[in-house]
């Protein structure tokens, strides 16, 4: 009999990645949200508040500008986003939730918290707790030669 290879974690985390948003996306279907894709709701999850450019959006998810674009223009047929000017550069524009967009976000928090406490429930408040302190760690950069504490932290999205 052989035995599986120990998987890697990014595999691991992809998995665990891949779970929330299943679960997400059947949360919000279930609530008759018509189906996004998972570009779109990444997309959605990495905008600040106040907005996001383009470029920072497609740096933020490791995708092309014209990614986000495609999915951009997609959310703003949907009413979910619309672009606004950046007061911070004429040159740029800056893409933001919609009153819709916020309560349809307002709702994927809700459906999140709920699969967060699933998953309480399935490995225990305890293994809950000392992974959330682990991804939220900092870790600095991968080929850093100083501890994690002593390198400045980029903040995540």
């Amino acid at each position: 009999m052989t035995s599986e290879p120990r998987r890697d974690l990014p595999q691991l985390l992809g998995d665990a990645r891949r779970w929330f948003e299943d679960g997400l996306l059947a949360a919000l279907e279930a609530q008759g949200v018509a189906p996004i894709t998972h570009t779109q709701m990444q997309l959605f999850a990495m905008l600040d508040a106040d907005g996001t450019t383009v470029s920072e959006l497609a740096r933020r998810m490791g995708v092309t500008r014209q990614t986000v674009h495609q999915a951009v223009r997609t959310l703003i047929d949907d009413g979910l986003l619309e672009q606004a000017p950046d007061p911070a550069s004429a040159r740029q524009r800056l893409v933001r939730r919609t009153a819709e967009g916020r309560r349809a976000h307002e709702r994927a928090r809700r459906a999140l918290d709920a699969l967060e406490a699933r998953l309480a429930e399935r490995i225990g408040e305890e293994h809950l707790g000392g992974l959330r302190a682990a991804l939220e760690a900092p870790w600095g950069g991968p080929f850093d030669e100083r501890p994690a504490e002593a390198v400045s932290r980029r903040p995540r999205p």
